[in-house]
């Protein structure tokens, strides 16, 4: 489990591509590298992956095809950077919401607002089959940042951030039209699935 919390920014030290995986080198700083294990599990723009082992320069992850075509993992190139956060520990602060780390896919910043010198509107495009999920006030998870959504519109929502998010994340400089992960609260998904499927229920008895 995750608490959208990222941790730091990395970046992408080496990259080996092979048909069907990609294995990411990501120069993780050595504080943040405290009780690492192989096998741990860490994720990389919110993308739950596992440590396979690391040396003085990277820590080192493998991903399989299916991470690569869903998630933009997969568009990576040596140098990008990275969000990272470790798997929480128990008694670990949960000061965002609870993250799986599993990407449901992209969607697409269409458009910064500098609004002013603390605050920064990011418009992201709004995947029809994602959309029962997103809501004002939710929890969503972008990038593996926990964020608020503050607007829902019909093509598009919106998150603001305050300049603590913009300096810990990617998201500072971020340019238009980037790919950014995608995760809804998980805990929604479960609420809104569950309704549906009484309602269709329902619907089917007659009652």
């Amino acid at each position: 489990m995750f608490t959208g919390i990222v941790q730091g920014v990395a970046p992408l030290h080496s990259l080996e591509k092979k048909p069907q995986l990609h294995t990411l080198g990501l120069a993780i700083p050595a504080a943040q590298r405290d009780q690492l294990t192989q096998g741990a599990s860490i994720a990389l723009n919110g993308v739950c992956l596992t440590v396979t082992h690391w040396d003085e320069d990277a820590v080192y992850f493998d991903v399989m095809i299916a991470s690569l075509q869903l998630t933009n993992l997969g568009q990576l190139a040596v140098g990008d950077l990275v969000n990272f956060e470790r798997a929480a520990r128990f008694g670990d602060e949960i000061g965002g919401h609870a993250m799986s780390g599993h990407v449901m896919g992209c969607v697409t910043l269409c458009q910064r607002h500098e609004l002013d010198a603390d605050n920064l509107r990011l418009d992201f495009s709004l995947p029809p089959q994602w959309k029962k999920y997103i809501f004002n006030k939710g929890y969503i998870g972008l990038n593996g940042c926990s964020l608020t959504i503050a607007e829902v519109h019909e093509e598009r929502f919106s998150v603001y951030l305050i300049p603590e998010t913009r300096r810990a994340t990617t998201f500072g400089l971020l340019p238009e039209g980037s790919q950014v992960n995608l995760e809804v609260d998980p805990h929604t998904q479960v609420i809104v699935d569950s309704v549906e499927r009484v309602l269709a229920q329902r619907q089917l008895e007659g009652v």
